[in-house]
C-alpha cells in the first residue's frame, strides 16, 4: 500500500470520518486556512488515482468515499514505523510511547489488561 502525503492524509482522515463526501464537505472540514476548491479536487483525484477513494457521479458533482478503510491503513502505517524507528520490535515501540506520554495508572492498568487478554486468546 502507498503511503500518504502530509495533506492526502488530512483529505483521508477527512472522507474516514465522514464515511463519504463531496469536495465542499471536505473543504469544510479542513483546518483554517481553509484550502481553495481546486486544491482538494486535485489531491481527491490524485487519491482516486491511488485507490484511496472511489467517486461516484451524482448529477454534476461526485461523492468520494474510502476504498481502503482506515484500520487497514493505520495497521500499515504503525507497522511502518514499528520497523523504521523501533528495529521491528514491538516492546521497544510500546516501551517507548509509555514512557513519553507519562500514562497514567489507570491507562497503565489497561495497557496490561488488553496484552494479558491476548495472552489467553
Amino acid at each position: 500500500m502507498l503511503k500518504l502525503g502530509k495533506r492526502e492524509e488530512q483529505i483521508m482522515q477527512v472522507v474516514w470520518q465522514l464515511g463519504d463526501a463531496f469536495i465542499k464537505d471536505i473543504i469544510d472540514e479542513m483546518p483554517e486556512p481553509k484550502p481553495h476548491y481546486n486544491t482538494i479536487a486535485t489531491m481527491v483525484k490524485i487519491l482516486t488515482e491511488k485507490g484511496f477513494l472511489s467517486a461516484e457521479k451524482i448529477g454534476n458533482m461526485y461523492r468520494y468515499s474510502p476504498l481502503v478503510p482506515l484500520a487497514e491503513y493505520r495497521e500499515q502505517d504503525v507497522a511502518t514505523i514499528k520497523r523504521k524507528y523501533f528495529g521491528n520490535s514491538f516492546t521497544k515501540m510500546i516501551t517507548h510511547f509509555a514512557k513519553e506520554e507519562n500514562l497514567s495508572n489507570e491507562e497503565l492498568d489497561e495497557l496490561v489488561r488488553i496484552i494479558k487478554s491476548q495472552k489467553t486468546s
